[in-house]
């Protein structure tokens, strides 16, 4: 892990979802209807908990249109990661 990674307050670069990552992912994401967002990469926030924006390809099955959006999500030290909210980029 690089010293960067280990800054409170500060974003990470985006990279490849770890395990973990895509566990929060998948737990905020829980029961979401509509729109299918398939993280490619995250960058992650260290406050009280840990702040995550996954840059996800997005679709809505059935048509073939696909876009790309944030998904910002919080995952607190103990409870369930929630979505804060989707950015269409």
């Amino acid at each position: 892990m690089e010293t960067q990674d280990l800054v409170v307050g500060g974003w990470t670069k985006y990279h490849a979802l770890t395990p973990e990552d895509q566990k929060v992912f998948d737990q905020a994401m829980e029961g979401f209807v509509g729109v299918k967002y398939n993280p490619q990469e995250v960058s992650t926030q260290l406050v009280n908990g840990t702040n995550y924006r996954f840059r996800c390809e997005a679709t809505m099955p059935p048509a073939d249109v696909v876009w790309e959006a944030i998904v910002e999500i919080y995952a607190p030290i103990d409870g369930q990661p929630h979505v804060v909210s989707i950015h269409r980029i």
